[in-house]
């Protein structure tokens, strides 16, 4: 079983970025999936939830109205559209799966918005 985050990087504020997490070892379908960040010396806090069939979503009251976040069950892949971006989005962002029991984590990945 295995989450991989792509896509972040160094972006300016104002700017865009699409996370992308691909799942693998697990039939993807049936599970919650979650988007969490986490700053230098903060806790990790959820950044946006999305059902097994898409069908419910919420975000975090920060990222509220800027983020997006979607899955292609049939790619195995959640996504996090991430649109203007500001210097406190700056963070680790992590995947996360979840199904009953069963709950992994991707490695993360950095995002930096900065000028």
């Amino acid at each position: 079983v295995q989450l991989v985050e792509s896509g972040g990087g160094l972006v300016q504020p104002g700017g865009s970025l699409r996370l992308s997490c691909l799942a693998s070892g697990f039939t993807f379908s049936s599970y919650t999936r979650r988007w969490y960040r986490q700053a230098p010396e903060k806790e990790r806090e959820l950044v946006a939830s999305i059902t097994s069939g898409g069908g419910s979503r919420k975000y975090g009251d920060s990222v509220k109205g800027r983020f997006t976040i979607s899955r292609d069950n049939a790619k195995n892949t959640v996504y996090l559209q991430m649109s203007s971006l500001k210097p406190e989005d700056t963070a680790v962002y992590y995947c996360n799966a979840q199904f009953r029991e069963y709950d992994y984590w991707g490695q993360g990945t950095q995002v930096t918005v900065s000028s």
